[in-house]
């Protein structure tokens, strides 16, 4: 496909999608479909509202607006209630999903949106940390910290406290930030670990340094956009934090761009180990690879130069994996369904681990990277 005819069919596919999807049955949240469970308040969505709010912004057009209010009137009721969400869960993945009340709530001045930003807000008050004062990623993964964290739970934070809090938590995220640099970065690298055990503890920690063994792709693209997204939010009071922060995003691209593919401007499961037997061009983590540089020229953060590494990755993504199954209709592929460490399944960090995980369509852990990275095109 041209360029023109890859723009044309993205728009094509994101109508698709909303035109088939409920709050209660998103056609994009694989798992859930898989699990045969009632949908829940998750990340996975959160992700495809904040396309879908990005898209409205974009082209301004209703429909992606009374998509999104749609959806998350489902969950979202009176009195900071938010259905089937309890911030006593302890997990970083289930804040994702708040920052698009900030965009609700100002596009409509609803309380109730209002409300549930200090429902979400409630649970960082409490959450777990380590001893350096980093999230827990989840409460029942002690003292670990994992990049996709970030993502999930930073920009939300750095822009609470921001607008609602007089910056009182601001110095805090900017510390969690520092914290994962000092402790999460490879120093030949300069790429991040996808998990950090301070406890030194778990099976799949190295003993000295506390961290997973690999440099899984999409814990990687999560941190590159939360450092955009926090950027975005941050005070320019925070002059010192601003720069350090769009340094170690500056950093942290340049590192990735030694890893991309020459030929298809995408990247592989983990990171450094092209043409290992078993890994693959990945979707997920080469779209967040494109929308975050993509919005980082875009705001400032990166010169002008990078946004063509961002292009190549969106446009090679869109190469290989957007087209149409064998049914007619419109499908992304090459998208890792889930990756983690530990847990019951004990995920171990291993080479063999992140290759053994199922590569599915149409999850939204994939298209709402993609569709964001498609909403910086059609801005630029």
């Amino acid at each position: 496909m041209t360029h023109e005819e890859i723009m044309k069919t993205l728009g094509d596919y994101v109508d698709y999608l909303i035109a088939g999807s409920t709050a209660e049955a998103p056609l994009w949240n694989i798992e859930k479909v898989r699990s045969g469970k009632p949908n829940k308040w998750n990340y996975i969505d959160g992700c495809m509202i904040t396309a879908c709010l990005s898209l409205y912004k974009t082209p301004g057009d209703e429909k992606y607006l009374n998509f999104s209010l749609n959806f998350i009137d489902y969950f979202v009721k009176d009195g900071g209630v938010i259905h089937t969400y309890d911030p006593k869960e302890y997990n970083l993945d289930n804040v994702n999903q708040g920052k698009n009340l900030f965009t609700l709530y100002d596009l409509t001045g609803e309380q109730r949106y209002r409300d549930a930003i200090d429902t979400i807000r409630s649970q960082l008050d409490t959450q777990p940390r380590t001893r350096e004062g980093n999230f827990w990623h989840k409460d029942i993964y002690p003292w670990q910290v994992w990049l996709d964290g970030t993502y999930m739970a930073q920009p939300f934070y750095m822009e609470y406290e921001t607008r609602y809090n007089n910056m009182m938590g601001c110095q805090d995220s900017y510390r969690q930030f520092m914290n994962i640099q000092k402790h999460m970065k490879d120093p030949k690298t300069g790429l991040y670990y996808h998990g950090y055990d301070e406890s030194r503890q778990m099976y799949w920690a190295n003993p000295e340094t506390g961290c997973s063994p690999n440099f899984w792709l999409r814990a990687m693209g999560w941190f590159l956009v939360a450092m955009v997204d926090v950027l975005e939010r941050m005070d320019e009071q925070m002059y010192y934090e601003y720069r350090a922060i769009m340094a170690m995003l500056k950093d942290a691209v340049e590192a990735m761009i030694r890893f991309q593919d020459d030929q298809t401007g995408m990247f592989w499961q983990v990171i450094d180990k092209a043409g290992v037997p078993g890994n693959y061009l990945e979707t997920s983590g080469s779209a967040l690879f494109a929308y975050a540089v993509l919005k980082a020229v875009r705001l400032g953060y990166l010169p002008k130069r990078f946004a063509a590494y961002g292009e190549k990755a969106f446009f090679g993504t869109c190469d290989r994996y957007l087209g149409v199954s064998a049914e007619g209709k419109l499908q992304l592929s090459g998208i890792c369904l889930v990756a983690g460490l530990g847990g019951a399944s004990h995920r171990d960090g291993s080479l063999e681990y992140y290759f053994s995980e199922p590569v599915v369509e149409n999850d939204a852990k994939g298209v709402g990277p993609l569709l964001l990275a498609y909403t910086e095109m059609l801005a630029k």
